[in-house]
């Protein structure tokens, strides 16, 4: 592609990025541009706003991601055209079709004629000199007999023995051709959309399964919701279901004679009764062994793909909510994760994270040890002043709790505890990063600390786990692991970034997510660190193996350190902005070096309030002020917030986890009870909610609001704290129906 191309192709695609995504043709250069010299998504978001017009991090990723599909699309496209021109059939008709071909789809159907197939029967006929007879039927016949024309075909050196031969292969050549008309496919197509339906039949009735709902089961295609999809896709997968694509066959055979009919000219006059056979014969058979199958593959195949891209959103939004749950500072923390056989396992921790003591007790079945663990509760209890006892939600874990909430009671100690979502604590602990963070733990100690640190800051210890392994999805088995996987990566990334690091305390599970840092790079800091102790200030990073100047850039912003040289390395002000900064505190006579009883005697400050307040009041707003300091007016709003609140975490806005002192049952549920419960995830049909009996309840997408609401995530979040009334209860089955109405 020459230089003319490339120019054309990237207005193009800049052009649709800017409809698409209702953004001025000068962000989406300025966007382009960045995402071209390598700056990472975090980093454009928060610290080239002025460039972006403050797109947020979570529409810049969506830029990003049809980016990289338009520029692919355009890549096919020339590859098309090329293919099409190297077979002397390229006009100007089909290069312009191909250059406003807004899919895949959409050009794969373009290109259908000119690709190259396998030996189809279209192409044995016209190997076999049949076209002619076909174009004889197109034609309407022009007053001849059809058996008497294909007489003249019959060759048995061709193996053509008799005129029905002769006219079953020209049919097969108007098939064909049939089948390679892209506006036709695309017809039938917005037809399936708008009129076909999904259906499913159980391959054994009998037979008892998951899957049981589907055993008669149909839903057109443009209702159906995504996780019936995957559901659908599933059964099929394990044979338990048959599923089809039905209710478009009339129309769609009937588009096709028609278009078949339109073909023949109209002042060829009357067609013969054999010829309109012919042609209804040659419509068929396109429509039933060409079409359809390839139809239904194509719908069934976007549908999946929607249904995957619903639940990757909502697997992102979920691990979202869930990596930004409050932390619980300043808290010594026992973590306990429960077990039958091998005992429970103990973890304490203290209020940085520091492990203190490891122990396994045996209060549960079969050995049942409830008074020595007790003793060794009481002990541990006061020995390192616990003050919560964070509890997976694992195997016996409702019968660790109710050993729990009775010591709490019998002790009198003022302890409080927490249910923890353990998902993916197991494979961390049984990992490589497990082994090496605690390398003379076993498995069940290693679980337990993750236990308590996920209590003490989610976000820090929830990096070390693979996101997939994390239960906050739907069907995440089944969805496309490549494209999941980036998609969490994305997620755990911003708000990684979102949050800040401290270089001085982080793992290196946490600092590979920080901007423009990779696994090498983060393991590298920590070496350097335990070499060297405790970094002083941020440009000292530079001294670390393989962080070069750009590295320093993306990431600098993103990694805090306290009681360092420099005050300003404490907040998220990056260095290219600290003059600005500096001559703010100039300006206000602030002395960012003077203690004044605590670090940085900037925070807090009235007059860094007032500034901001009073620049935003004036007529020119912020102008003034950013023309002053040679700063953007996005960039001096984040300057002048973040030396108001240095290091400011948005965690901590957000509600605290819900601690417990006693426990409740499954059968202590009554009908239109009221509970408050903890959001542990968010379906497309539903909320499941916490409630503190060892199964979380269902509220579902009906019960959620007493407005109309499209999705559950209008309404929750994971990890939100709700009030929710109980409609019904079935201990034997494991099922709890919940309301978050108020009516």
């Amino acid at each position: 592609m020459d230089s003319k191309e490339i120019m054309t192709s990237e207005k193009h695609i800049e052009k649709l990025l800017c409809r698409e995504l209702l953004i001025k043709p000068g962000q989406a250069q300025a966007v382009i541009k960045l995402i071209d010299e390598g700056n990472t998504i975090p980093f454009i978001a928060r610290y080239r706003k002025e460039a972006t017009g403050d797109l947020g991090d979570e529409k810049l990723r969506v830029f990003e991601e049809r980016l990289k599909y338009l520029r692919g699309l355009w890549e096919r496209k020339e590859a098309v055209l090329r293919s099409i021109d190297e077979q002397g059939k390229l006009t100007e008709d089909i290069k312009r079709a191909v250059e406003e071909a807004d899919s895949l789809v959409k050009l794969e159907d373009i290109y259908r004629p000119y690709k190259q197939k396998r030996k189809t029967r279209a192409a044995v006929a016209r190997e076999r000199g049949l076209e002619p007879l076909a174009a004889f039927i197109l034609s309407g016949g022009e007053g001849r007999s059809l058996n008497e024309e294909a007489e003249k075909y019959l060759s048995p050196e061709k193996e053509i023995c008799c005129e029905k031969g002769a006219v079953s292969g020209a049919l097969d050549i108007i098939a064909g051709m049939l089948s390679d008309s892209a506006a036709l496919r695309q017809r039938i197509r917005d037809i399936a959309f708008k009129k076909g339906v999904i259906s499913s039949r159980a391959k054994d009735e009998t037979a008892q399964s998951v899957y049981e709902t589907y055993y008669d089961f149909s839903e057109p295609v443009k209702k159906i919701a995504g996780h019936r999809i995957l559901a659908l896709d599933r059964g099929e997968r394990e044979k338990a279901l048959t599923v089809k694509l039905e209710g478009i066959d009339e129309e769609s055979m009937s588009l096709i004679l028609q278009s078949l009919m339109r073909m023949v000219p109209s002042e060829k006059g009357e067609i013969g009764d054999d010829i309109k056979a012919a042609l209804r014969e040659a419509a068929g058979d396109a429509y039933r062994r060409l079409i359809a199958p390839s139809i239904e593959n194509e719908v069934r195949s976007e549908l999946t793909q929607r249904a995957g891209e619903g639940a990757i959103k909502v697997f992102s939004d979920n691990l979202r909510q869930l990596m930004m749950q409050p932390p619980l500072r300043e808290k010594t923390v026992l973590g306990w994760d429960p077990a039958f056989r091998t005992g429970c396992k103990l973890a304490v921790v203290d209020k940085s994270g520091k492990v203190l003591h490891t122990e396994v007790i045996y209060p549960t079945p079969p050995q049942n040890r409830v008074e020595e663990a007790y003793t060794r509760l009481e002990y541990i209890a006061k020995r390192f002043n616990v003050e919560v006892i964070s509890l997976g939600n694992g195997t016996a874990s409702r019968e660790s709790e109710r050993i729990i909430a009775d010591f709490i009671k019998r002790s009198g100690l003022p302890i409080s505890y927490a249910i923890v979502n353990e998902a993916g604590a197991s494979v961390y602990s049984a990992s490589r990063q497990g082994a090496e963070e605690f390398p003379g733990f076993d498995v069940g100690e290693r679980s337990a600390v993750s236990i308590a640190r996920r209590l003490q800051d989610p976000l820090a210890e929830l990096v070390k786990i693979e996101p997939e392994s994390i239960g906050v999805g739907q069907y995440q088995h089944d969805l496309n692991k490549t494209r999941l996987s980036e998609a969490l990566k994305n997620v755990v990334e911003d708000c990684v970034n979102s949050v800040g690091v401290d270089v001085n305390t982080a793992s290196a599970s946490l600092l590979e997510y920080v901007s423009g840092i990779n696994k090498t790079t983060a393991k590298n800091i920590v070496a350097y660190r335990d070499e060297h102790g405790s970094f002083t200030n941020r440009r000292e990073l530079m001294k670390v193996d393989k962080l070069g100047e750009k590295t320093f850039r993306q990431a600098a912003g993103f990694l805090r350190i306290s009681g360092g040289d420099e005050p300003l390395d404490r907040t998220a002000v990056h260095p290219e902005s600290y003059g600005a900064a500096k001559r703010i505190f100039e300006i206000l006579g602030i002395d960012p070096d003077s203690q004044e009883g605590k670090p940085g005697s900037f925070e807090g400050r009235k007059e860094l309030r007032d500034i901001r307040r009073a620049a935003e009041a004036a007529r020119g707003g912020l102008k003034e002020l950013s023309e002053t300091l040679g700063v953007g007016e996005y960039t001096l709003r984040d300057i002048l917030m973040e030396l108001e609140k240095p290091g400011r975490d948005p965690r901590d806005e957000l509600e605290k986890p819900l601690l417990k002192s006693d426990v409740m049952e499954m059968k202590d549920l009554r009908e239109g009870m009221v509970l408050k419960g903890t959001v542990r995830n968010v379906t497309d049909f539903g909320a499941f909610v916490d409630i503190g009996v060892h199964q979380d309840g269902l509220v579902h997408i009906s019960e959620l609001s007493d407005k109309f609401i499209k999705h559950p995530s209008e309404a929750v979040k994971v990890g939100d704290i709700v009030e929710v009334r109980v409609l019904s209860a079935d201990p034997a089955k494991g099922r709890i129906a919940l309301s978050m109405k108020k009516g």
